[in-house]
């Protein structure tokens, strides 16, 4: 029963939502030894999705699912078509501010795991790739991420950085980014008590 009170490491359960920006995403498909793996952006790379929390003001895990969309990510090696998607779908330990569900501002770390499915050249492959037996389809990736930042009343910043390999597959991505998250239980709290 003391698990349930919101004095226990594991007493409050809410739920959210996670937003994305990515400043700078690099993705490298599985090798096929005819055109260039890589993709890139470091523009305009926008990501939403679902969270929830389950734990205290100081600790708390995470789950999370989230859609990116990176609509300039190109090849520098050699133009196939442009944009790419990504989800990553990840389980997160959450430390200090990054509870989301501690009153106070304090600062924070989080580490996650999780898996990614990616594919690049979202918006057509060139004919000339295609002809030559280049496919594009969604790759998954085993992936990490480390997290600091701010958080209070039910809100948390943080800067992310992300990386993730399939050694069998030879692919892997890397991404630096900002999140923000909003626990909705705790802000209509804070807000609510404001007025």
């Amino acid at each position: 029963m003391c698990m349930l009170t919101s004095g226990a490491v594991f007493g409050q359960f809410a739920y959210g939502l996670t937003a994305k920006t990515e400043l700078y995403s690099r993705y490298s498909n599985p090798q096929d030894e005819i055109a260039s793996p890589s993709s890139g952006s470091a523009l305009i790379n926008l990501g939403l999705g679902p969270k929830i929390w389950l734990g205290g003001e100081n600790f708390s895990i995470s789950g999370e699912a989230v859609a990116i969309i990176s609509p300039f990510a190109v090849s520098l090696g050699d133009f196939k078509g442009l944009g790419a998607v990504s989800f990553p779908v990840m389980a997160k330990v959450n430390i200090g501010g990054l509870s989301t569900l501690n009153k106070e501002g304090k600062f924070g770390f989080s580490a996650g795991v999780g898996y990614q499915w990616t594919r690049t050249e979202l918006f057509g492959l060139t004919s000339k790739f295609e002809d030559q037996g280049v496919n594009r389809a969604y790759f998954k990736n085993l992936i990490g991420e480390l997290a600091f930042g701010f958080g209070m009343g039910g809100f948390a910043g943080s800067l992310y950085l992300r990386y993730g390999r399939d050694s069998n597959a030879r692919s892997n991505i890397f991404t630096l980014g900002l999140g923000y998250d909003f626990n909705a239980p705790r802000l209509k709290v804070t807000t609510d008590s404001e007025f």
